[in-house]
């Protein structure tokens, strides 16, 4: 007869889950040494991070970033060369035909709502703020189809004023790593913000989600090539298989071209192909 886990009521899965070991907590000090060290080796990676919306000046940096949700940068960068052949200003695109508009700017999805923002914040740049972007993240959330994510990007990369990126990619890493356990993205910003010096944050954020695309992705994390594996309390949930992990690596990590068109000069990867050109 096969021995009872208990001798007096108690269930097999109760008194499994009463022998498996706590975890251990880590202390607040502990959390600030091990996600400051996962950055340095991101950097060492990532050293060419950067980020994959192509772009000129504020102006086209906002009109991409509003028109990457719910699709891809590759995607963005493949429409906007000839959207800005068609506006180039806030006061072109303040003018446009909804209709031509939208069209041009189909292959990014929602285009009718994108389109929508775009007239908006176009009108708004030219009738508030004289046709200019603003520097700021208090004017720049109350432009039409801008919020906290878009106005960090555009302030980090276009302004160099430090801010953190909370896309689905940044919000799933550092959850993995336990640097906070919210899902609200402002609440996400103000948990990591509060691990490293304002100096980092725009860099970080482009650091994190190159290693979401490339790497640690959300249905099968290439864990057996990932370079911070030591330090990931989540080390497991993917693919731990050197070899085959290896094959879950995207883009240059992969072989394969990113995302731009235009890529930074040091860029180790291969340029997107344009439109119609995959």
């Amino acid at each position: 007869m096969a021995k009872s886990a208990t001798k007096a009521g108690g269930n097999p899965s109760a008194a499994k889950t009463a022998a498996k070991p706590a975890e251990k907590t880590e202390s607040r000090t502990a959390l600030v040494r091990r996600a400051r060290r996962i950055n340095r080796e991101l950097a060492e990676v990532y050293h060419y991070a950067h980020p994959e919306l192509d772009f000129e000046d504020p102006f086209q940096l906002l009109v991409a970033t509003v028109l990457s949700a719910q699709t891809t940068d590759l995607r963005v960068n493949q429409t906007t060369p000839a959207l800005f052949a068609a506006y180039p200003t806030p006061e072109d695109m303040a003018a446009a035909d909804p209709q031509t508009l939208e069209q041009l700017i189909r292959p990014t999805g929602f285009f009718r709502a994108k389109a929508r923002s775009l007239i908006g914040l176009s009108a708004a740049l030219r009738d508030r703020f004289g046709g200019e972007v603003p520097g700021r993240i208090e004017d720049l959330v109350t432009l039409p189809g801008v919020g906290r994510k878009t106005a960090n990007v555009v302030l980090g990369n276009a302004f160099g004023v430090p801010g953190i990126t909370v896309d689905t990619h940044f919000g799933r890493l550092v959850r993995r790593w336990k640097w906070t356990d919210a899902e609200d993205a402002e609440r996400v910003e103000a948990d990591v913000c509060a691990l490293f010096p304002k100096s980092e944050w725009t860099m970080l954020s482009h650091r994190v989600i190159f290693h979401g695309r490339r790497v640690c992705h959300s249905r099968r994390p290439a864990c057996g090539a990932c370079p911070i594996a030591p330090l990931c309390p989540s080390y497991g949930e993917g693919e731990t298989d050197p070899e085959k992990a290896k094959k879950l690596l995207k883009y240059e990590m992969g072989g394969r071209p990113g995302q731009r068109l235009k890529p930074p000069s040091d860029y180790p990867g291969l340029p997107a192909s344009p439109l119609g050109a995959e």
